[in-house]
């Protein structure tokens, strides 16, 4: 039998963020006879699931975090020459110049360069930062994936050739379900007829919790049933948490934390809300709309996102639009959430897509085979 082909996979810190849970969920569903994966985390990660990586088959790797860009690309060169890896798949966005960098020094045939983000306003010193890294951005990588056609354009630019790999999840496991809305909403405390809306994403700068924070504060005045439920942990998290206390609102929002449910808890949500700064594509509003639900978005992210074009973009800098959506939004009923066709979301089909990956994989590692014979 031959021996998978091993892929290292770049994930920079593992701290229970949207980039891993793609690169997990890939994992988990790809065929791992045909390929494995191994994990090159960043030391200072919180949330690296190591238990279930090896039980799995892959390996997991302590790096010195990207910060201390000299010793983070000596041990990464260091451990692409020991571990003989022929892919090495980077997923840390325009900071993947610096693992690529790497790889190209010690020889890796195959250097992936994905793009799962864009930049927006407010993170001066972070854009300054991308900035410059996206002049070299194509320097490096032997191939080029993107999250989305806008994240791509964003990362590689306009004339550069690159494939949309899309973000994709077990469609079956958001469908609406009545039942599992009912007993969700009975875990959450929900009550009777309370409207529910919905947040999933990490407490930082880029998912804008303080916007949306002013914006619930004038909503719940016109909506006694109205409840925020954010779920999610992150650095910003407790400055949200003393703005929902300083604006009377600690009745009316819950912090649901870090889940591994969020598939139920879409079931329990009326509405969804994502008023982020940026997005490279934003696979939770692509999660709540199988789930059946309406769905406002910033107008900062890309349309791409509207799989159903159904949604809604709001202006970022415009709270009383949102208040106002809000305000007037009328729950869907069981039956229109249920009616829903799973044709529209081909394109973020696991299944489907797995295999699209490990052709890709396989592919890259023939091409570099076919070039090493007729050398």
């Amino acid at each position: 039998m031959t021996n998978p082909i091993r892929v290292a996979q770049i994930v920079g810190k593992m701290n229970g963020g949207g980039v891993e849970a793609v690169v997990m969920n890939y994992y988990r569903h790809i065929d791992r006879s045909k390929v494995q994966f191994d994990f090159l985390v960043d030391s200072d990660s919180t949330l690296i699931p190591r238990e279930e990586i090896e039980s799995l088959g892959g390996r997991v790797f302590e790096v010195p975090p990207y910060q201390h860009v000299v010793e983070y690309q000596r041990e990464l060169q260091r451990l692409f020459k020991q571990e003989g890896w022929k892919i090495v798949h980077s997923n840390i966005n325009a900071l993947s110049v610096f693992p690529l960098r790497a790889a190209k020094k010690a020889g890796v045939p195959v250097r992936i360069a994905h793009s799962h983000s864009t930049s927006g306003k407010g993170e001066y010193a972070k854009n300054a930062l991308k900035a410059v890294l996206k002049t070299q951005s194509n320097r490096y990588p032997t191939h080029r994936f993107a999250c989305s056609k806008f994240a791509g354009e964003w990362l590689f630019g306009k004339a550069a050739h690159f494939e949309v790999v899309y973000n994709a999840i077990d469609l079956d496991r958001f469908c609406f379900n009545a039942e599992a809305r009912a007993q969700a909403r009975a875990d959450l405390g929900l009550v009777g007829n309370q409207f529910a809306i919905g947040h999933v994403g990490r407490f930082t700068a880029q998912k804008n919790h303080a916007f949306l924070i002013d914006v619930f504060a004038e909503v719940a005045k016109r909506r006694d049933d109205a409840v925020l439920l954010l779920v999610g942990t992150g650095e910003a998290g407790a400055s949200v948490k003393a703005l929902v206390d300083e604006r009377g609102l600690t009745d009316r929002v819950k912090f649901l934390g870090q889940r591994s449910d969020v598939n139920r808890l879409y079931q329990a949500f009326d509405a969804f809300v994502l008023p982020s700064l940026y997005e490279g594509l934003g696979l939770v509003g692509v999660e709540a709309q199988v789930a059946g639900l309406p769905c406002l978005f910033s107008d900062a992210i890309t349309r791409e996102v509207d799989v159903t074009g159904e949604s809604c973009f709001l202006p970022i800098d415009h709270s009383k639009a949102w208040i106002e959506a809000l305000s007037c939004l009328v729950p869907r009923k069981r039956a229109e959430r249920s009616k829903l066709s799973l044709k529209k979301f081909d394109s973020y089909d696991i299944y489907k897509q797995s295999l699209i990956l490990t052709e890709k994989y396989q592919q890259f590692v023939r091409q570099v085979e076919f070039n090493e014979f007729y050398k």
